[in-house]
């Protein structure tokens, strides 16, 4: 893969993260934990916030590994994510140990794309290979499912507080 669309998805993916990382820092302590105030969507009265952000981080660094075998997330997180249900930590992640993993995922991230070859790109992905995607169409999938997530937190975010973290058109670095 030549460097200006290593460019562009760098910026682009970037700019995904780093609306996430606007969400989950601006979110209030209150908000953060409270399960009152938690997305309309999420059926589970015991999860709020704090868990959408940390799904989008389990799976962005997924989505990011070479094979589901590969995949291991960093301590203190483990793959219950994939239970059944997806099993719920024992209690909430502090917003410092997600920002701590959303780092880690940025890395990974960045590294993913300095390493992809037009090759690569185009192999079968291992990942997710019931949908007949490539390994780029997965780099894609990804970005929207964080995009997704960071959306629907902003929106927690207007509806609680009244306010949310603008646009970002291209990652900050």
């Amino acid at each position: 893969m030549d460097e200006f669309w290593k460019g562009i998805l760098r910026q682009q993916f970037g700019a995904a993260i780093d609306m996430l990382e606007n969400a989950m820092r601006v979110c209030p302590e209150d908000i953060w934990c409270d399960r009152t105030k938690k997305p309309e969507w999420v059926p589970n009265d015991i999860v709020g916030f704090w868990y959408l952000a940390y799904h989008t981080l389990f799976f962005l660094d997924f989505y990011l590994s070479e094979s589901i075998e590969d995949f291991g997330p960093p301590a203190p997180f483990n793959r219950d994510e994939f239970g059944p249900g997806g099993l719920l930590p024992d209690k909430p992640y502090s917003k410092d140990v997600l920002l701590g993993y959303l780092d880690h995922c940025r890395r990974k991230c960045e590294n993913a794309i300095d390493s992809m070859t037009g090759e690569k790109a185009r192999q079968p992905d291992r990942i997710r290979p019931a949908q007949n995607l490539t390994v780029a169409e997965r780099y894609l999938y990804n970005m929207r499912h964080v995009q997704h997530h960071a959306a629907q937190l902003n929106m927690v975010l207007r509806q609680k507080t009244g306010s949310a973290p603008g646009w970002v058109t291209a990652g900050k670095r």
